[in-house]
C-alpha cells in the first residue's frame, strides 16, 4: 500500500503559525490536498497534546478525526538553534518524552517548538528511551539547520550517528542536490511542508509518498528505516526563499566570492548577505554531480495547484473567485490536489479545465520551466517557454503563510 504524507507541521500553539492550524480544519484541507496521513507537529505542547488526545485511535500510534489520520511529530531546537524532527509511537511516549524535556526548556509550555538546552547527541538518547526516531528538519535552511550550524552529521549528534536514519531537505533543496554530499548516500530524504497555516498551498506543498504494510506507527516508521519512500514531492529548489547567497533586504543575488570579499554586506543598501543553500552544498560536496544510492526515489518538483491556476488564468490572487472556483472543480472532480499535481493524465484535466493548466502542470511533471533563483528571504520565479514576461510568481510577501486568517 502506498500512502501520501506529510510528516512536519505546526499547530496554532508555534510562533507565527495561523489561528486555523487546528484539526477540524487540517483534516478538512487534508483531505482536498490528497495526504493520507499528516503529522500532528508540537506534539510536545500541553495545550495541543491535550487535543491530541482528544482524537480517536485509528490504529496503533495513529489517530483519526473527520476521516483524516495524524501520526504524533514534534520539531525541537537544540542549544546551537538547530532543528530536529521526531516521530513518536503513542501519546504516553509524548507524555514522557515532555516530562523529561520539561528539565531543559524555560518555553515546552509555550512553544509549540520549544527550545532546548541539549545539544543532539543527548536529544537523541532521549527520543531513543520512547522508541522514536529523530532527524535533522530543513538540513540546508541559513538559519536554524544542521549544516548551517555543523559540517556533519556526526558532529551534530556524536556517537548516535548511527541512529540517524533520515533528512529533511526543506524548500530550498531536493535529492540532486543533497546527493552530491557523501555522508548522506545512507540517509533516507524526507520531504515535509513544515507548514504553518492548512490551506492546500501550504499544506503538503511537499510530501512523501511511503510504501507500508499497513497503516499504523511501526510500518511507516519501518518503512523510513527501511527507506522505502517511493516518491519525494516539493518545490523546486531554485524556487527557495534561501536558495541563492542574497542581501536579506533588497533580495540581490551574489556569487560565494563576492560576498566573502564584500564581507557579507551588500554593495548596494548595505545590508546582510545570507549564504544560500546552493552555495552550502557546495562546500559540503564530495562530487560534481549528483551520485544517487539505489533506493533514492525520484523527486517530482511541483507547484501548489492554485497558484498553477494564476497562471493558467491570468490572475494573480490565488483567493480570486476565478481561481477558487477552478480548483474546487477539479478537486471535485479528480477526488484530491495531489492526483491533479502529479497521477491525473494531463488529458483528463485538459478535459474538465483548458489547455494552458494541462500544458503547464505537464511541463510542472517533466521540468520544462526556467527559473529565476530566490535568495535573501524572497521566493523565485518561474518562466515557461521564451517569454520572460509570462511568469510565475512563488510567493510575493503578502503571499507567504497568511497568520491572520
Amino acid at each position: 500500500m502506498q500512502i501520501d504524507c506529510d510528516f512536519h507541521i505546526h499547530s496554532r500553539y508555534s510562533g507565527a503559525t495561523s489561528g486555523k492550524m487546528d484539526f477540524n480544519t487540517i483534516s478538512s484541507q487534508g483531505k482536498l490536498k490528497g495526504l493520507d496521513v499528516v503529522g500532528t507537529g508540537d506534539a510536545l505542547h500541553p495545550k495541543w497534546l491535550d487535543e491530541i488526545k482528544s482524537l480517536k485511535e485509528y490504529s496503533e500510534g495513529i489517530y483519526e478525526i473527520n476521516g483524516s489520520k495524524f501520526i504524533l511529530t514534534v520539531e525541537v531546537e537544540d542549544n546551537r538553534r538547530v532543528h530536529h524532527l521526531i516521530f513518536l509511537p503513542e501519546i504516553s511516549s509524548a507524555e514522557s518524552l515532555r516530562e523529561t524535556l520539561k528539565k531543559f526548556s524555560s518555553d515546552i509550555d509555550v512553544d509549540g517548538r520549544p527550545h532546548l538546552r541539549l545539544n543532539g547527541e543527548e536529544l537523541v538518547d532521549y527520543v531513543k528511551e520512547c522508541e522514536g526516531i529523530i532527524g535533522p528538519s530543513h538540513a540546508f535552511v541559513p538559519w536554524t539547520s544542521i549544516y548551517k550550524e555543523y559540517d556533519s552529521l556526526g558532529d551534530c549528534y556524536g556517537k548516535n550517528i548511527s541512529d540517524i536514519k533520515f533528512l529533511e531537505l526543506g524548500l530550498s533543496a531536493d535529492t540532486d542536490m543533497a546527493d552530491l554530499i557523501g555522508e548522506l548516500k545512507r540517509v533516507v530524504f524526507l520531504s515535509n511542508s513544515d507548514a504553518h497555516s492548512p490551506w492546500p498551498h501550504r499544506l503538503g506543498r511537499e510530501f512523501n509518498r511511503v510504501e507500508i504494510s499497513e497503516l499504523n506507527y511501526k510500518s511507516i516508521k519501518n518503512a523510513i528505516l527501511d527507506k522505502k519512500i517511493v516518491l519525494n514531492v516539493g518545490l523546486d529548489p531554485r524556487l527557495g526563499k534561501y536558495h541563492r547567497t542574497a542581501c536579506i533586504k533588497c533580495f540581490t543575488l551574489y556569487e560565494l566570492k563576492e560576498a566573502v570579499r564584500l564581507n557579507w554586506r551588500c554593495k548596494l543598501c548595505g545590508g546582510l548577505l545570507k549564504k544560500g543553500v546552493y552555495d552550502r552544498v557546495l562546500e559540503l560536496s564530495t562530487s560534481s554531480s549528483p551520485r544517487h544510492p539505489s533506493f533514492r526515489p525520484r523527486y517530482v518538483r511541483i507547484a501548489p495547484l492554485a497558484e498553477i491556476l494564476c497562471l493558467a488564468l491570468k490572475v494573480k490572487n490565488i483567493y480570486s473567485d476565478k481561481v477558487q472556483e477552478s480548483w474546487k472543480k477539479l478537486v471535485t472532480q479528480f477526488g484530491s490536489e495531489i492526483s491533479v499535481l502529479i497521477d491525473v493524465p494531463t488529458r483528463e484535466i485538459e478535459k474538465v479545465s483548458n489547455k494552458e493548466l494541462a500544458k503547464l502542470i505537464r511541463a510542472f511533471r517533466e521540468g520544462k520551466f526556467k527559473v529565476e533563483e530566490g535568495g535573501g528571504g524572497r521566493y523565485g520565479r518561474v518562466i515557461f517557454g521564451e517569454n520572460k514576461e509570462q511568469k510565475f510568481y512563488r510567493g510575493t510577501q503578502s503571499m507567504l503563510d497568511s497568520f491572520v486568517e
